[in-house]
């Protein structure tokens, strides 16, 4: 149980009631997933056997379920640079504090400016006093290497345990990155980071649809900054009411990726939706970082 625990970033106490759910294998593969009916509403109230787990198209055993009783490690980066407007900033500020105060007592919270450098603002932790000083301290800055920005902040957030999470807040243009959207969204698909970019403006590049879709999160394009509480708010009650899925990988020791697919037994329910991660890779082969160590301008 123990070793279960530190696998999924559970609390023993949360595992005990679906002990007998385990097998005597701890390598699960994990997986959280959102599930909506047609009108876009968060479905809370589904069960084990509601959902089916395929890998590489082969209908696999969930052994680990879990709803909505997990923690959550989730970093916020907000654009700094100098092309964000001040308006587009305090609103940006204003909301992710209020999204801060949301979060679950157990949940750990990041703060990473986004300008000429990504910069960590806040460690993660649950110390919400810190993250709001951080975002208090924020000034516009340097310009917007977007793409090297977004990676930087997934490698700062996998590391935690249990579910991971990644919010962007930009006005959506990326200068002077030495990464590329292409590099961009198969770091997102490598990762186990739910990512929810939110272009702020009349720009939404279609990179971030995509880079939402592979991980499993979910991207937003707002023209009117008021929005951006709410849009807010919803991410984080998706966040409280999410499903664990976990299953053991095959055994046949082949090391690269293998694609997930879940899906839903519906029954009679055929308007539900889900959204999850689309694949992992075995064998600890991870593509390396890409490099994002240049110096960049600090005009616009």
């Amino acid at each position: 149980m123990a070793v279960l625990a530190a696998l999924l970033g559970l609390e023993p106490a949360v595992l005990r009631p679906l002990a007998a759910q385990f097998s005597s294998r701890v390598s699960l593969v994990e997986v959280y997933a959102t599930v909506t009916d047609s009108a876009g509403r968060l479905v809370t109230n589904l069960r084990q056997e509601d959902f089916a787990v395929e890998e590489d198209g082969v209908r696999q055993t969930v052994q680990a379920f879990a709803a909505g009783s997990f923690p959550l490690s989730v970093a916020v980066g907000i654009d700094r640079s100098f092309s964000m407007s001040d308006r587009a900033l305090a609103a940006a500020v204003t909301a992710a504090r209020s999204f801060a105060d949301q979060l679950r007592s157990e949940d750990q919270i990041m703060v990473i400016g986004i300008g000429s450098e990504t910069e960590v603002l806040a460690s993660l932790s649950a110390d919400r006093v810190a993250a709001r000083r951080a975002l208090e301290r924020l000034a516009r800055w340097g310009t917007t290497p977007l793409y090297d920005a977004v990676i930087q902040a997934i490698d700062a957030v996998q590391p935690a345990s249990g579910r991971r999470a990644l919010i962007v807040l930009s006005d959506g243009e990326d200068r002077y990155s030495r990464a590329t959207a292409t590099d961009v969204v198969s770091y997102a698909r490598q990762h186990d980071v739910l990512t929810y970019p939110i272009a702020l403006g009349n720009t939404r590049p279609s990179v971030w649809a995509e880079v939402a879709t592979v991980s499993g999160g979910r991207s937003f394009a707002l023209r009117d900054f008021r929005e951006i509480g709410p849009t807010l708010s919803a991410i984080a009650e998706e966040l409280r009411h999410q499903y664990l899925l976990g299953h053991a990988p095959a055994s046949d020791g082949r090391a690269g990726w293998r694609s997930i697919r879940v899906k839903l037994n519906r029954g009679n329910r055929p308007q539900l939706r889900v959204r999850a991660r689309d694949g992992y890779f075995a064998g600890g082969a991870i593509a390396p970082s890409v490099p994002t160590d240049s110096t960049h301008p600090t005009g616009r």
